[in-house]
């Protein structure tokens, strides 16, 4: 099955670190521009971060700016998100999405990948 399979999450602390990994399973990611939504309850899922086919060029969304690193080792087939300083806003489902030729920046998009999402909830 083609898919990608998402590891990490859990719950944290304010101000704590996690690290989310997003990787292909039967397909290469190396030919697809990597971004990662996350989902809130109540509210719309929103693309927080995305990285190009090369990995030379990465984009946050302003509420992540500074805290949170998008990386990929298209070697091992793999994308991850870094999540430092995290707060309790930060609290969703995350997804990793693969979309084709530029970075997807809405759900509507066309996404060829999903991931199954994991939950991260910050909390004291």
């Amino acid at each position: 099955q083609v898919t990608l399979v998402q590891s990490g999450g859990g719950l944290v602390q304010p101000g704590g670190s996690l690290r989310l990994s997003c990787a292909g399973s039967g397909v290469s990611l190396n030919g697809y521009f990597i971004g990662w939504f996350r989902q809130a309850p109540g509210k719309e899922r929103e693309v927080v971060s995305c990285i190009s086919t090369s990995g030379l060029t990465t984009n946050h969304t302003d509420s992540v700016k500074g805290r949170f690193t998008i990386s990929r080792d298209n070697a091992m087939n793999i994308v991850y998100l870094q999540m430092n300083n995290l707060k309790p806003e930060d609290t969703a489902v995350y997804y990793c999405a693969a979309k084709y030729g530029a970075c997807p920046t809405h759900e509507s998009d066309f996404i060829y990948y999903w991931g199954q999402g994991t939950q991260v909830t910050v909390s004291s």
